[in-house]
């Protein structure tokens, strides 16, 4: 049998309808119905037994995934700040008493900590926080990776089975990511946060490179990109832009809270990038705007203010605050970070 996503399955429709409705309260109906639809999809390709692997993938990749909406979605109303930074990293370390130090700025500036949940920068990060404002977001390993002990019997600790879907709750989640030296595994964050900021596949949140006031480790990234990959042209200058480096816990925490001083969320609708704003702009800042990162429009485009859009209706709980429409090329997000910092400053 062939099943399609459209609504022309007959009686196999008529039955997943009465599948949901005997569920109970399904919200977002039609997502959930393509969800089940894609699983009996899956079920009819992979006929041989040697597929059974994929289908396990499929299964714990969607129950990982769900159950990270589940604990996360109390709390989606606090910002959080996703914390990296190497395991190994000892208690009488410098770097370890910044990270504890960031981690208890961070909770008394309101937000919430995430980090792998293991030891080193990630426990020194949520000792600081304290339990009631951490979460853990852990992966199975056979050596290093136990959950520390802020977050033994957490239950906002989550334990994988999959890299891949603990990578996308760790961004997915975060209002902010802050890394400490490390390595491989931080580095790896740091490179797939950049390159899905640099892409646009992830809206631009702010991305603090922490080390101890005389540390060279990211001095030394950074040296290397500018020397290999901007002499190369595989990066651009603007590029820069979407991190910052600094050399204390206060000078992080005062960059995130500035990066949320007047922008509030970001939405693309019909083709138009459209800038939530916490506090109202003035039009002779929007025009300054227009004059400043003309070079991020599209031929012909424009910056200006504006009220919700009719598209944004699903969002009525931030109805009432001030838009700046920006016809955007989506080309440059290291510019368009450098757009949203000067919103910040108006």
């Amino acid at each position: 049998m062939e099943i399609n996503f459209t609504r022309t399955n007959g009686k196999l429709d008529d039955r997943i309808e009465e599948l949901m409705h005997f569920a109970g309260d399904i919200r977002h109906p039609d997502m959930v119905r393509e969800m089940i639809i894609a699983a009996l999809k899956a079920g009819i390709e992979n006929t041989g037994n040697e597929d059974r692997a994929d289908l396990k993938l499929m299964n714990t990749t969607l129950k990982e995934m769900r159950f990270t909406s589940k604990i996360f979605g109390p709390y989606r109303g606090r910002k959080k700040v996703t914390v990296f930074g190497s395991a190994r990293t000892g208690p009488d370390e410098q770097v370890y008493l910044m990270a504890k130090n960031f981690g208890e700025k961070l909770a008394k500036a309101g937000y919430m900590v995430i980090t792998g949940a293991g030891g080193g920068i990630m426990q020194a990060a949520n000792e600081g926080a304290g339990a009631e404002n951490s979460f853990g977001v852990n992966i199975r390993l056979p050596f290093e990776q136990r959950a520390n002990p802020v977050l033994v019997g957490n239950p906002r600790l989550i334990i994988y089975k999959y890299f891949f879907s603990r990578k996308v709750a760790f961004l997915k989640e975060a209002d902010a990511i802050a890394l400490f030296p490390g390595g491989f595994g931080t580095l790896d964050e740091a490179m797939e946060t950049l390159t899905l900021l640099q892409t646009g596949k992830h809206n631009i949140i702010p991305l603090i490179l922490i080390d101890e006031p005389d540390g060279t480790y990211w001095e030394r990234w950074i040296a290397f990109f500018k020397k290999e990959l901007l002499t190369e042209h595989y990066i651009s200058d603007s590029d820069f832009q979407l991190f910052e480096r600094v050399n204390s816990a206060d000078e992080a925490v005062e960059k995130i809270s500035r990066f949320y001083r007047r922008y509030h969320s970001i939405r693309y609708v019909e083709g138009k990038t459209v800038i939530r704003l916490a506090t109202p702009l003035g039009v002779e800042h929007a025009e300054t705007l227009k004059k400043d990162f003309g070079s991020l429009l599209v031929p012909g485009g424009d910056i200006y203010l504006s009220g919700h859009l009719p598209e944004e209706a699903d969002e009525p709980d931030i109805a009432g605050l001030q838009r700046l429409i920006v016809d955007f090329n989506r080309c440059d997000y290291g510019q368009l970070r450098k757009l949203l910092d000067a919103v910040n400053n108006c």
